[in-house]
């Protein structure tokens, strides 16, 4: 019975173990990706959201040009994650449930086009990471979320919840481009928000 016991604690305590290391984990690459966000705002970049061909896979537009979608694509690649090869593959086997053909009239994938676009993001983040309730309490943002929003003239636009609070402790804040490169800005709650999503940090 003795022997029964002490197997029980120490099947707990190594479920405790395990669990303690993956929550460490998940804090640490969420914080990694809030550190490669904020890395992007060191680099001087033009907006720039014209068509470019570009490599397959690890393409990337000129790295004094990008767009919105273009901080979150290469704050990624800092972790090692692909963006444009993980989309392009996903879009590839399930065409029909991106947005595409809807809003550009395509009738295939585009690898040097789709990862860029907000859109296309919002689908691929849902399916293979998590899609958060959309709320207005900057306490249920953490670093590493993903937050859309539509601008207006109904531009989608996508930035990278950091570590850093606003002046006041309300909120963290965002890595973005909205069109002045990347930029560390208290603008979380500045326009609709349209999703919130969590990718590769859980």
């Amino acid at each position: 019975m003795l022997r029964l016991h002490t197997r029980r604690l120490q099947a707990i305590t190594r479920l405790i173990i395990f669990l303690l290391f993956s929550q460490f984990a998940v804090a640490e690459r969420a914080q990694q990706l809030s550190d490669a966000a904020l890395e992007r705002t060191r680099h001087q970049v033009t907006y720039n959201g014209a068509y470019f061909r570009i490599d397959y896979p690890m393409g990337d537009v000129p790295a004094h040009y990008g767009v919105c979608t273009d901080v979150v694509i290469r704050s990624y690649r800092a972790l090692g994650i692909d963006l444009q090869q993980l989309v392009h593959e996903d879009m590839r086997e399930h065409f029909a449930l991106y947005p595409a053909k809807r809003i550009w009239n395509q009738t295939r994938t585009d690898r040097n086009i789709d990862h860029r676009r907000v859109p296309n993001l919002q689908v691929f983040f849902s399916r293979h990471g998590q899609s958060l309730p959309v709320s207005r309490k900057g306490k249920d943002y953490r670093a590493g979320d993903l937050v859309t929003w539509m601008l207006p003239g109904n531009l989608p636009h996508i930035g990278i919840v950091v570590d850093v609070m606003s002046e006041d402790g309300e909120r963290p804040l965002i890595v973005h481009n909205i069109g002045a490169g990347p930029q560390l800005e208290d603008v979380l709650f500045n326009y609709p928000i349209t999703g919130r999503y969590r990718f590769a940090v859980d």
